[in-house]
């Protein structure tokens, strides 16, 4: 069959070993489900094993490119495979992934399994578990997570504080994608800890709540005693899709990349995040993109603030070791620094974040201001102050004693008199004074040994 998107050859699979042949809970759970697979210049062999086996076990494959070679599009045809014209050459994976999503739903398919970039071969036994809690699509989970190994390879680490009422489903949607789930439960006091455990986590409790930063620390320091080779970090509440976790970690392995940001601003998910909170986040992003020293946009972390991470193994080790890092949530802010200083790789990919999700933070719009302003200035404090205010601040003085200059000329040659005009330029000019001040006295204590020695001991 053939329309103007796509294009089918034929159906009959080549034959294949038997071990492939699919079986249960996979031939249940997995019913009508098709697979996507996006090819690319680099997995092109790949991409045809992945089509033969998931022809073997009964899926309706799905193919979509912008290759201008079609030799291995047509031997995928001919596998029976659909191939799908993409809208345009320069298409993204999330768009391709929506494309490949999409045309599963018109087809009156139940699902669709999208296969990573690199096309590893496919657990279709935990893939399908995973299908379990999906809403319609999920990210194929490789065969090679499971190699036997002493240690684990996928940690979820969830920090959570009085979460009793979403921690349960969110083991369980995570405990799919991870070999072992661990909550660290900071100092809660309703039924997280005991919810966690029936779900199946590995609980650590703080007797006292200790802060987000103080429970990313304990996860550290438990992933690193386990040398987990990657540890990935997803909130309580439910906001984190756990659907994602295969893609930070192909891009971690991909890449070689220490941290790897699941981000709300790459790519073409788009996150609705409340007003409020969106503006914080600007002036955040760009204040710790500053006190990086990544000054130009190219070069941007562009979700500084995100709490969706996977770290590898050395990344967590080094991390664990840092007493730099603090117990608030400015500890996203800290694990930048460290990177910063330590040499670790940063890398973004693409998530979507949901607010709106039953069991939510009830705190308000207001409290989140006051929460990112208190992170902004924590920023500013303990970033480069010289750099953040200081360089505002001297060219907003600049701006006002020129301003204030010409008015007093202006008037001198006019013979007028001095106006109220000059109150906005000499204000301009006063505070710009008063913001280098505020960061040469910053810099001054951030160098300071006597505070640099408290700072330690009050992290430590």
């Amino acid at each position: 069959m053939t329309d103007a998107n796509n294009r089918v050859v034929r159906d009959e699979p080549d034959a294949v070993d038997a071990s492939d042949t699919i079986a249960p809970p996979a031939a249940r759970l997995l019913q009508n489900v098709a697979v996507g697979v996006v090819l690319t210049d680099s997995n092109t062999d790949a991409a045809l094993r992945t089509a033969i086996r998931a022809r073997h076990r009964g899926h309706t494959v799905f193919v979509v490119s912008n290759l201008k070679n079609d030799e291995t599009l047509d031997t995928l045809a001919d596998l029976g495979a659909v191939v799908l014209s993409p809208p345009s050459r320069r298409t993204s994976q999330g768009e391709f992934h929506q494309l490949l999503s999409r045309t599963a739903r018109e087809r009156g398919l139940s699902g669709i399994i999208l296969q990573t970039r690199d096309c590893p071969r496919i657990d279709y036994d935990r893939t399908a578990v995973a299908f379990e809690n999906a809403d319609y699509e999920v990210i194929a989970i490789p065969e090679h997570w499971d190699q036997t190994t002493d240690s684990p390879t996928i940690v979820v680490g969830i920090p959570a504080y009085n979460a009793a009422d979403s921690i349960g489903k969110v083991v369980d949607r995570a405990a799919a994608y991870a070999d072992e789930v661990m909550v660290v439960d900071d100092g809660s006091r309703d039924d997280t800890a005991d919810r966690a455990r029936d779900a199946g986590a590995i609980v650590v409790v703080h007797e006292r709540n200790r802060g987000y930063g103080g429970a990313l620390k304990t996860l550290f320091r438990e992933a690193a005693d386990r040398r987990a080779a990657h540890l990935v970090v997803i909130d309580a509440d439910g906001q984190h899709d756990p659907g994602d976790i295969p893609t930070l970690v192909e891009t971690q392995t991909r890449q070689d990349t220490d941290i790897v940001i699941g981000s709300r601003y790459v790519g073409e998910r788009k996150t609705k995040i409340p007003f409020v909170r969106s503006v914080g986040l600007a002036v955040i992003n760009h204040l710790t993109n500053a006190s990086l020293g990544k000054l130009r946009p190219s070069g941007f972390i562009r979700d500084t603030q995100s709490g969706y991470r996977s770290y590898s193994l050395y990344a967590v080790r080094s991390l664990a070791a840092d007493p730099l890092i603090g117990d608030n949530m400015g500890a996203s802010t800290d694990i930048l620094h460290h990177a910063h200083r330590n040499r670790l790789s940063v890398s973004e990919v693409e998530t979507t974040i949901s607010y709106d999700v039953e069991n939510a933070s009830s705190q308000g719009s207001v409290s989140h201001g006051l929460d990112l302003l208190r992170n902004i200035f924590w920023t500013i404090e303990y970033g480069k102050p010289l750099l953040i205010l200081g360089l505002p601040g001297g060219l907003i003085t600049l701006f006002g004693v020129t301003l204030t200059i010409q008015f007093l000329v202006h008037a001198a040659q006019t013979g007028t008199s001095v106006s109220i005009r000059l109150v906005p330029p000499i204000l301009f000019a006063v505070g710009g004074v008063l913001l280098c001040i505020a960061a040469v006295m910053m810099h001054v204590l951030n160098r300071h040994p006597n505070i640099n020695r408290l700072r330690k001991d009050g992290n430590s």
